[in-house]
């Protein structure tokens, strides 16, 4: 159970504060909701409290796992399928995962592979959702603001 104030990160999302938790009717049905809020785009989320364990919601790292964040984002790529909807697949296994460290992986390699010989719109698409969930989680560890941690995670991939 999460307290009003914690940062946790909601797999596929990103990173937030939970601001309230709040009792509400949806088509009948009353249930407790983490009301959390993100620091970027400054979107509200309804989390249902029973779906917790299912959805993945867990706290964020802590300053020592940024080390290890940025230690994945430093290394060399790791091998992926050539075959584009094979890599399309692992990848977003690993953004579902909810494990910065996968999502780190991801958002290198994509970087790398977008150097190297560019990236379709769909893989495009997932760099900018993966890069957005971490640093959103980055954002609320490391308390530096959206530009920062973009302009930090570039330069340690270049």
């Amino acid at each position: 159970m999460f307290n009003i104030g914690d940062k946790v990160v909601y797999p596929m999302h990103g990173a937030g504060i939970i601001e309230s938790i709040e009792e509400k009717e949806i088509l009948g049905n009353k249930q407790k909701y983490y009301i959390m809020r993100m620091p970027i785009g400054n979107m509200k989320v309804m989390i249902p409290l029973e779906s917790v364990s299912e959805i993945g919601l867990r706290e964020v790292i802590d300053k020592e796992q940024v080390d290890l964040v940025v230690a994945v984002l430093g290394e060399s790529r790791t091998t992926m399928p050539n075959n584009w909807n094979r890599r399309y697949r692992v990848n977003m296994d690993k953004i579902k995962s909810g494990d910065i460290m996968e999502v780190a992986d991801v958002v290198r390699n994509l970087m790398l592979r977008d150097k190297e010989k560019g990236l379709s719109t769909g893989e495009r698409k997932m760099l900018n959702n993966a890069k957005q969930i971490l640093v959103s989680e980055l954002v609320l560890v490391k308390n530096m603001d959206e530009v920062e941690i973009e302009t930090m995670i570039e330069g340690i991939i270049n």
